[in-house]
């Protein structure tokens, strides 16, 4: 409520501000203060970047009060929208103001200036929160980039090196007085009456807690342990689901006994403030050692679940053994830092006690990559075959090799005094190489998961669904590895309110909410246009007399038409205004049309196709020597599948623009043309009775029109016939013209009549001198003899073949 108060403060001190005789007629004392208190607050803070030796803290705050004011510019930005909609719509209908020295009806001129008055009136306070708008962000970025400058300055600055011997002796010092300091203030406060008499008085409490921790530290994971064995003794796919599940409880169960320990303890006031420091963070450690250690376990899992193929068992061990030596490295690295902030430490003593756990932590990490190596090559080519499934590959093998370089690189930069600069590398190295390995155990759980419900099992984490989880998870990721390597949170904030506020491609805002909005509308048409399209595929066309290919063309102008208006209309919800990207899409219109010339007229041809329908869905066609059946008609290209079995992709513009032959078009009948000879001398009268009989009792042959016996003319060695014949489905043209070849033979052999073949005589000129030759070559090693398999007879399917078929009729386009 009361930012809704502050609001309509500033909508309306701007508003009274922006226009002079306006705005200090109507300005109250209230609404005055809250617009004076932003100037009073932006003046400040130019003032504060201008001098610029104010504290990081202290610009952080003024960063937030900066941002409080710019979300309240901002909900202001877009107030009173349909208002103004309206009245500029109003204004609109009353035509174009009138020329000078023209007048216009008194009405009319009083109605324009009494809109034109509430227009100004609502667009002041917009025009005002706009510009408040933007100096607030301008001040918030200014603001960050003095925070990052000194942070990267403080990272790359050189201080003392810890190979200085003259460092060694002030760092013990210092480390003793610290330890000292915390206990002797603990022993006092103990030794108080306040404290005691606080002890007696919480004394059930304490004890209470004490007793829950114990019970929680020693029995928490044997207790999950035993519900994971009862869970698994099921059996079954979901006995991983189980495993996972249990495991956590492994972190999450210890970890409430150590805050129950922690709880108990602060609960007896014994603590100074060092110690009140400290076991402030005991409980943030002890996740971080429960969260490595159980990194470590889920590694040690999936090696044996892959029955240590990939890893040994030894290997895995060792490896759960860095992983655990990494956790207590960066919680000592923690604790150096609440060591200098508490004791105020030099930048010597830092040096010398931060130089140590850097360098055990590069090791740790060069000795992970060692591990790593050790196996063999196949093995590694085999995991990595296994992730690449998991969409994890080469993002982890590109961050392996990184760290690799890093837990070389850190070491040498603390010793050349670049401390900050090497704590800056290697401990979000580890937070990285750890945060990584959790995604790979999460993504492995996910993909388990869902082998378990979609009964795929082990299958599942090939998937491209497992693919899909992986590169979501990795998304998620990106924020905490921004955290990791120094980002604020404030950055990320700074981000996401700029993705929510969108950007501007050639005057057109895009932000997510539109984004997902277009996304969500288009769907929506495109799902209804496709069950527009099953409908009318399976329910409405195949009961009107339409032809397929008639129902083929229909049904995909239907999916075009409707895509298109999906499109259009999901544009319009969205609220993207592309008047000004019309002059850049009408150049870009008139190169794409030179530049994409063929795609367009194939495209129309498309069009054509689909409009006239000269060829369909199913027909069988010929086209530039290219004969077989139409597959597939769209908007670009023909797929023919020849009698081959082979796809030919054939451009629309060459079907629209080319002569088609379409053997099909209309209906399956067409003609059969079977060549006959016979010998000379043969009774020609006969040969005609005898093919037209076999003509006739063909069942394919049409009776009407009625089969015809030609007798084409006298060739070289025979008398030429023809039978040609009217089939009822010319898909069968091939079979017909085999089982009338077949009745040819068998009735001209029971009738005597011969089909003749051509004779050859070879004269050979000197055969003497081959005969001489021939005798002197010795005579060849005798072969094995070969079985002559021409005269077996073969059954099979009857195909066609652009060689088998003639020039029958068919319809020319």
């Amino acid at each position: 409520m009361l930012r809704q108060v502050r609001l309509f403060l500033v909508l309306t001190v701007c508003c009274l501000i922006g226009l002079a005789g306006i705005a200090s007629a109507q300005l109250t004392d209230r609404q005055s203060e809250y617009y004076q208190g932003w100037v009073s607050t932006a003046d400040r803070a130019e003032s504060v970047i201008r001098t610029n030796r104010a504290s990081n803290a202290a610009l952080e705050n003024l960063r937030s009060e900066i941002n409080t004011y710019r979300e309240d510019f901002n909900k202001a930005r877009g107030a009173n929208t349909d208002r103004i909609q309206t009245l500029e719509s109003q204004l609109k209908a009353l035509g174009a103001k009138p020329a000078e020295g023209e007048t216009e009806p008194e009405d009319i001129a009083k109605l324009r200036a009494h809109l034109e008055n509430q227009l100004n009136s609502l667009r002041v306070p917009r025009i005002i929160s706009e510009e408040a708008f933007s100096r607030a962000n301008g001040l918030i970025s200014e603001i960050d980039r003095i925070i990052r400058d000194r942070q990267t300055k403080e990272m790359l600055e050189r201080g003392p090196s810890p190979f200085n011997p003259t460092y060694w002796a002030p760092a013990w010092v210092d480390v003793k007085e610290a330890t000292r300091s915390l206990i002797n203030e603990t022993i006092e406060n103990l030794q108080t009456d306040v404290v005691r008499e606080q002890i007696r008085a919480r004394g059930l409490g304490i004890f209470a807690l004490l007793t829950i921790a114990a019970v929680l530290l020693l029995y928490g994971r044997r207790w999950s342990e035993k519900g994971g064995a009862y869970l698994r003794s099921f059996g079954g796919q979901g006995s991983g689901v189980w495993t996972f599940v249990i495991s956590l409880l492994r972190i999450l169960l210890p970890w409430l006994g150590v805050l129950a320990l922690v709880s108990a303890v602060m609960l007896t006031g014994v603590l100074g403030l060092r110690g009140t420091l400290l076991f402030q963070h005991i409980p943030y450690w002890a996740a971080i050692i429960f969260y490595f250690d159980w990194i470590g376990r889920q590694i040690y899992l999936i090696g044996a679940a892959q029955n240590f193929t990939r890893l040994s068992r030894g290997k895995i061990r060792e490896l759960r053994v860095y992983i655990d030596l990494l956790a207590v490295m960066l919680i000592l690295h923690e604790l150096a830092i609440l060591f200098e902030q508490i004791e105020n430490i030099s930048d010597a003593t830092r040096a010398v006690v931060g130089f140590p756990i850097v360098l055990v932590t590069a090791l740790l990490l060069l000795r992970v990559r060692q591990v790593r190596q050790t196996e063999p090559q196949q093995e590694q080519a085999s995991q990595e075959a296994n992730r690449r499934a998991a969409g994890f590959s080469q993002l982890v093998e590109f961050l392996r090799r990184a760290l690799f370089m890093l837990g070389i690189a850190t070491p040498i930069l603390a010793a050349f005094g670049y401390i900050n600069a090497a704590e800056a590398i290697v401990f979000p190295a580890v937070k990285t190489l750890v945060l990584i390995a959790a995604l790979v155990i999460v993504q492995r759980f996910i993909s388990t998961v869902y082998g378990w419900l979609s009964g795929q099992g082990e299958a599942a984490r090939d998937s491209l669904f497992s693919v899909l989880v992986g590169f979501a998870l990795a998304i998620l990721a990106l924020p905490v590895l921004a955290l990791y390597w120094g980002a604020r949170e404030t950055d990320l904030l700074e981000a996401w309110s700029r993705l929510l506020l969108g950007f501007d491609i050639g005057g057109v805002t895009i932000s997510p909410s539109n984004f997902l909005t277009f996304v969500a509308v288009f769907a929506i048409g495109y799902t209804l246009t496709r069950l527009l399209q099953s409908g009318l595929r399976n329910s409405l066309l195949p009961k009107t007399s339409i032809d397929p290919g008639g129902q083929n063309a229909i049904v995909s102008g239907t999916g075009y038409v409707g895509i298109f208006l999906a499109a259009l209309v999901a544009i319009m919800v969205a609220g993207f205004d592309l008047s000004s990207l019309a002059i850049v899409a009408g150049a870009l219109s008139v190169g794409i049309g030179f530049g994409l010339q063929t795609i367009v007229s194939n495209f129309v041809s498309g069009i054509i196709l689909l409009v006239e329908r000269p060829i369909s869905k199913g027909d069988w066609i010929d086209v530039n020597g290219m004969m077989g059946y139409v597959r597939d008609i769209s908007v670009r290209s023909t797929r023919i599948e020849t009698f081959d079995r082979t796809d030919v992709i054939v451009p629309n513009s060459d079907l629209i623009s080319g002569v088609v032959t379409n053997y099909t078009r209309g209906n399956t009948i067409g003609r059969v043309i079977v060549p006959v000879g016979v010998a000379y001398g043969t009774d020609t009268r006969k040969v005609e009775t005898i093919l037209g009989e076999i003509a006739n009792g063909h069942p394919m042959v049409l009776a009407n029109p009625a089969p015809s016996v030609v007798f084409q003319g006298f060739g070289a060695d025979s008398l030429d016939f023809e039978i040609r014949a009217i089939l009822r489905d010319v898909n069968w043209v091939l079979s017909v013209k085999s089982d009338m070849n077949h009745e040819i033979n068998r009735r001209f052999v029971d009738e005597g009549i011969e089909i003749p073949f051509a004779q050859r005589d070879v004269w050979l000129r000197n055969a003497e001198v081959l005969r001489d030759e021939s005798a002197a070559v010795p005579a060849p090693a005798a072969k094995p003899s070969v079985p002559d398999t021409a005269s077996e007879q073969r059954s099979g399917p009857v195909d066609l073949t652009e060689a088998d078929l003639d020039s029958g009729d068919g319809d020319e386009l």
